[in-house]
């Protein structure tokens, strides 16, 4: 029988936005504005990695990851955040961020807390699996909206005690999906604080953090450090997917205390799926190489600025600091993207449906999102014809 936890759950977004648009004809040469999959090249080097050692496909893979490539992991930490952790015993390797988001639910969060049902704080909108994985181990998600008023990340601080001796754990992904805000390191240690005063967890989503415009977002796990907080505070997730243009390598791993990792791996050797050797003898070069990242982010800032100048004049616009996304403001997503699609072909995804209706109010419900994967020449086709067509 379907669970009773999940009989609400709305369509996934993309089945959402096929039935909303694929029924009308495109009024335009097709531009896929929608899903967050980078087209920039990967490393080619990659490649003949993964042909030398194409013989390994015939063996079981390591399931928490080879110790070469929890080594390169726990190198790259240490260069990008100054936090030095163990590979043994701080680091996992993940098939794809979503698993290790999923499954640290599954594995760390308890099943009361105080004597009540566990609560899981959730930015609104947000990654989906955030939410399915709080229903699935009995937690209540409560949504927090990160608007344009509290500069697009959700503010824990206006959480009640009440609730805050109910969490269990709070989600937030910085920089941000959609709207690409960059969490301050004011921002993590007062999380980071209330976790401490109220005994919860902060899971960091921080796959987007090597694409920025200017100054590289700090991170979770060394404000935690700086704060001297209980290492088992925070558990960070990072990929390969956005960092290398690489979503099909499915290369992330999860860091945090030894307790957390130790449970996580625990869980890992009854329903892990491991990642092939050859894609972690490959994922184990590029942790370790950064020409590859700097040359990424160059595109990427030379997006931000070419969206900057062809949106400069719409109303309520605010370019991203970090990701990939653009969150722009319309007067309903739905009928945007269906008009959009219609009247020019490019394709992009109405806000509500990565966010939650609590209140009767819907913080996406007036925007759409766009990725800016697309090459630059392409990319700016589509936001032109956006432009003219829904803010002309």
């Amino acid at each position: 029988m379907f669970p009773e936890r999940f009989s609400n759950l709305p369509e996934y977004a993309f089945p959402r936005l096929r039935a909303l648009l694929d029924a009308h004809a495109p009024g335009g040469e097709v531009i896929h504005m929608t899903i967050g999959e980078p087209k920039h090249a990967f490393p080619p080097w990659i490649i003949d990695i993964i042909t030398e050692h194409a013989a390994a496909f015939g063996s079981y893979p390591v399931n928490e990851g080879t110790p070469e490539l929890l080594q390169a992991i726990a190198g790259w930490v240490d260069r990008r955040y100054g936090v030095p952790l163990d590979p043994e015993t701080q680091i996992l390797a993940l098939n794809g961020t979503r698993e290790g988001l999923y499954n640290a639910m599954m594995a760390l969060c308890p099943e009361s807390k105080n004597g009540k049902w566990p609560m899981v704080l959730i930015p609104n909108p947000f990654y989906q699996v955030y939410m399915v994985a709080a229903l699935s181990v009995g937690a209540e998600p409560v949504f927090l909206p990160a608007t344009r008023d509290n500069g697009f990340l959700p503010d824990f601080q206006s959480v009640s005690g009440e609730v805050l001796n109910q969490v269990t754990v709070a989600y937030l992904c910085s920089p941000s999906n959609p709207q690409g805000a960059v969490a301050t390191r004011e921002d993590w240690a007062n999380l980071i604080g209330l976790a401490e005063l109220y005994d919860f967890k902060v899971f960091a989503d921080e796959c987007y953090s090597e694409i920025y415009r200017d100054t590289p977002p700090p991170g979770a796990l060394e404000v935690a450090r700086e704060m001297g907080a209980d290492p088992e505070r925070v558990v960070a997730f990072h990929s390969l997917s956005k960092r290398s243009n690489l979503p099909g390598l499915r290369s992330g791993f999860v860091a945090g205390g030894p307790e957390s990792i130790r449970r996580m791996k625990q869980l890992r050797a009854y329903a892990g799926a491991p990642l092939p050797m050859p894609l972690q003898r490959a994922a184990e070069r590029v942790w370790a190489d950064e020409a590859h990242v700097r040359e990424n982010r160059a595109l990427y800032q030379e997006k931000y600025a070419l969206a900057d100048e062809i949106l400069q004049a719409v109303g309520g616009y605010e370019g991203p600091e970090a990701g990939f996304f653009l969150w722009l403001p319309v007067d309903d997503g739905e009928t945007a993207a269906l008009k959009l699609w219609r009247e020019t072909g490019v394709r992009v995804l109405p806000g509500a449906y990565l966010s939650r209706e609590v209140g009767g109010q819907n913080p996406g419900k007036q925007y759409i999102r766009a990725a800016m994967v697309a090459p630059k020449d392409e990319m700016a086709q589509g936001l032109t014809r956006l432009r003219d067509c829904l803010y002309s």
